[in-house]
């Protein structure tokens, strides 16, 4: 078998993702497009596949296609200490996030409360609460 082996449709299947998204990868610079021979069909290699898979764990963990390309810079030359730099950076911004979710969560969870322990139908704590932006 050679290192070149199958096509995008083979590619896309392995990855875990549709061929659409690898063309998407490619317009977005994140995947070589390979030479198509005279009459015949392009073929991708085995990391072609990895890298398909390490760009969607890179998603997975919240970083955006310009970090992955970033990512995919330094994994070349095996920059770690420079991809530490950028994940922490990255965990820093998913703490904060946690934190503002867990803060609208606390302030949902209390009108609801409210919501639930008044019987006057007219004013909804909840309507109310968005109309003046207070809770």
């Amino acid at each position: 078998m050679t290192q070149k082996n199958f096509t995008i449709g083979v590619l896309a299947n392995k990855a875990g993702v549709t061929v659409e998204t690898i063309r998407f990868y490619q317009r977005r610079g994140l995947l070589a497009v390979p030479v198509k021979p005279l009459k015949g069909v392009r073929h991708y290699t085995k990391g072609d596949a990895q890298r398909v898979r390490f760009i969607k764990e890179g998603q997975k963990l919240g970083f955006t296609l310009d970090e992955i390309t970033e990512l995919l810079s330094l994994e070349e030359d095996r920059h770690c200490r420079e991809v530490k730099v950028i994940a922490l950076k990255k965990l820093g911004l998913i703490r904060e996030r946690i934190e503002s979710l867990r803060m609208m969560e606390s302030a949902l969870s209390n009108l609801v409360e409210r919501c639930a322990d008044n019987r006057d139908s007219v004013t909804c704590p909840i309507i109310q609460s968005l109309l003046t932006g207070s809770e």
